[in-house]
């Protein structure tokens, strides 16, 4: 079949035929906003079976211009197109062109395509958001064991040919061969997995104890080796699966959008949010400096229990009464004027030597008129007029 025969489809068409011919829906060349997550459905509807087949006799397929658009066009050669009498096939507006032919399994039918869009195309709107909470929590999930072990199951299920190539690592000699074969193995399971999530209902209804079987072995030994191997614990690792959940949020936000130019937008913001903490720390520290410049000070008032009162009047008074004794001692003190003007002059010789600035008599004193069951005290407690 050759594409320039084939019809163009557009936004609203309704053709209702019987022969069997090819469409391709072209791509939209005028961006508009508000269509950046609207996805192209068309619908085929017959009355007996038919097959869709994608055409790959493209430029892009006799020259691929990438890994993706290779395994495209090896999987939809091989792939054996399924038979049914209602499919749907969801087109990206602003992607690739699309090409498809309607071939019947009997000689007379009729079908009739309906092109349609949907304006919020919410599955794509949930991958997006995902790549987005990907993004800025991929350092926290490294670091956590039970998203270790559960995107380890999610893993192997999903992308078997990935977690054994993990897993058969130390085997491979030389790292380009690995990553060679990383990077084929993770485009062709990505693909494969796209590919049976429009089988989805056909595999749950007519296979459900072999999907059933599948997830629940796999998934089973896929945990036992995630476990043997504990979580990551050197801090390389942890860095690596980071990084590598980084780029698979890169690829959830560029395939969660319809328009290219928006996906670029949001995937050049989301490079730049990694090191933006960085600046951000240095302007609100810078922020917070100016702010105590030209902000005064409130004064806070804090109100001391009786064991703090007591400690900081014992700590101010032995510091007061030490700095006295270090004045005393200086050679330019008037020590024979101060002697003279003194009641007890060897109590205050006794002071500037060490001795305590208080006799026993005193101390006493003190005690019974405001230590416990003193006379202040008692006063305070029994007296209604100092209350």
């Amino acid at each position: 079949l050759s594409v320039r025969r084939c019809k163009a489809l557009k936004e609203k068409d309704l053709i209702r035929t019987s022969e069997s011919d090819c469409y391709c829906y072209n791509q939209n060349s005028q961006v508009e906003w508000k269509y950046i997550w609207s996805t192209m459905q068309v619908k085929i509807t017959s009355s007996g079976l038919f097959r869709i087949v994608y055409i790959t006799e493209r430029h892009n397929c006799q020259y691929p211009e990438t890994i993706l658009s290779f395994i495209k066009c090896v999987i939809h050669n091989f792939w054996i197109p399924k038979e049914s009498n209602e499919i749907t096939i969801i087109i990206n507006p602003y992607g690739e062109t699309v090409c498809f032919s309607v071939e019947s399994v009997r000689k007379i039918f009729n079908y009739m395509i309906h092109v349609n869009r949907n304006i919020m195309d919410f599955k794509l709107f949930l991958v997006f958001v995902a790549g987005v909470f990907l993004s800025f929590y991929a350092e926290t999930l490294s670091q956590s064991p039970t998203f270790y072990y559960s995107s380890g199951t999610v893993l192997g299920v999903l992308m078997t040919s990935v977690f054994v190539l993990l897993l058969v690592k130390r085997f491979i000699p030389k790292y380009s061969t690995f990553w060679a074969l990383m990077v084929g193995c993770w485009f062709a399971s990505v693909y494969v997995v796209c590919q049976l999530m429009e089988d989805l209902k056909w595999l749950w209804y007519e296979n459900r104890i072999y999907v059933l079987g599948y997830v629940l072995i796999v998934g089973f030994f896929s945990f036992v080796v995630c476990y043997k191997h504990g979580p990551l614990a050197d801090d390389r690792s942890r860095s690596l699966l980071m990084w590598t959940l980084r780029l698979l949020s890169l690829v959830l936000v560029y395939a969660g959008v319809a328009v290219p130019q928006f996906a670029y937008a949001a995937i050049i913001l989301l490079m730049s949010s990694w090191s933006l903490h960085y600046p951000l720390r240095a302007f609100s520290y810078m922020r917070w400096k100016i702010k105590q410049w030209f902000t005064s000070k409130e004064l806070v008032v804090k109100y001391l229990t009786e064991d703090e009162y007591r400690e900081q009047a014992d700590a101010e008074t032995n510091s007061a009464l030490e700095e006295l004794r270090r004045a005393c001692r200086k050679p330019d003190f008037p020590s024979w004027l101060v002697v003279s003007r003194l009641h007890a002059p060897r109590k205050f010789a006794d002071f500037v030597l060490g001795g305590s600035h208080l006799s026993p008599e005193e101390i006493s004193l003190h005690e019974e008129q405001y230590g416990l069951g003193g006379a202040f005290l008692e006063e305070q407690l029994f007296n209604p007029s100092t209350a």
